[in-house]
């Protein structure tokens, strides 16, 4: 099972206090002395629209001598070709392209219709690969929309699809408001699996209900490989009120970790880095495991 830990971007672009280069560092660090070899890891949008990750230049060029210790890759979102011309000036190797599945979400978020979405995408993913860049996509809202109500999952399905089409090596679902039960989640990825490869197909979940790593499990269960979470529960989204922190990503590999699935994370060091995530955005997180620790059958 692979975890694509979110927390440096998706967890931190909703914090209240903004970090400095030199902790999303040492945090990145703790993060990569866990285990983790995908992170997502800023985004090279206008400062003004999320300035807690208004330093991705300076950012991406501190973490690239880690990225290359390690063997971990890092991934940017860029929103239009703007942000896309600074990841290549940055040195990144991966980015990621976003959108949502409920129109009125897409508007907010992105400034743009499906439609306009897909159409910039059907340029930038060509440009991006060309360049030698892997592309990633997300899909947020897949069961759910702030402003719309309940989305059909097949409209993210489609979007996915559409995305792999154009050059996307995976697309990641995303229950954004976190809104979705595991029953719909297993319907969802067994339906999704029919038309994209498990390798193609990541789960992103948040916990605003309480369900995030249900859900994880029941997507996991149904055939799905890969898995975004955040560390210590970091997370929500500007553009979607009442959205809280992702899957916690100690809480998620304690859970496949105990079901004899290998994550390759350390546990006991993604609890280190919980805390000091913790300490550096200066608030309590959610993750279980964090306040709980670990049992002593189960150091690892």
């Amino acid at each position: 099972m692979t975890i694509v830990e979110v927390g440096l971007r998706d967890g931190l672009q909703n914090e209240a206090k903004t970090l400095t280069t030199s902790e999303k560092i040492e945090l990145a660090r703790a993060l990569l002395a866990a285990g983790v070899r995908r992170l997502e890891a800023t985004s090279f949008v206008r400062p003004e629209w999320i300035p807690q990750l208004s330093d991705a230049e300076e950012f991406v060029a501190e973490l690239r001598a880690d990225l290359e210790r390690t063997g971990a890759s890092a991934s940017a979102l860029c929103p239009n070709e703007r942000g896309l011309e600074r990841a290549l000036k940055s040195g990144i190797k991966e980015v990621a392209v976003f959108m949502s599945s409920s129109e009125t979400h897409n508007l907010k978020n992105t400034n743009k219709s499906i439609a306009d979405s897909l159409e910039l995408f059907a340029k930038m993913i060509p440009q991006a690969k060309q360049a030698g860049l892997r592309v990633r996509g997300y899909v947020s809202t897949v069961w759910g929309c702030p402003y719309e109500g309940p989305v059909d999952p097949a409209r993210g399905i489609a979007i996915a699809t559409s995305l792999v089409a154009m050059g996307a090596y995976q697309v990641s679902l995303g229950d954004t408001i976190g809104v979705a039960t595991p029953k719909v989640v297993a319907d969802v990825t067994r339906d999704a699996l029919k038309a994209l490869t498990p390798d193609q197909l990541a789960l992103h979940f948040h916990d605003t209900r309480g369900t995030a790593i249900a859900n994880a499990l029941a997507g996991v269960l149904a055939g799905a490989t890969t898995l975004d979470a955040s560390i210590g529960g970091l997370g929500g989204c500007p553009y979607a009120p009442g959205a809280s922190g992702n899957a916690a990503t100690e809480d998620l590999a304690y859970m496949l970790e105990g079901m004899g699935i290998s994550t390759g994370l350390s546990l006991s060091k993604l609890i280190e880095a919980a805390k000091l995530a913790a300490r550096l955005v200066d608030r309590p997180l959610s993750g279980k495991l964090l306040q709980a620790g670990l049992p002593n059958s189960f150091q690892k």
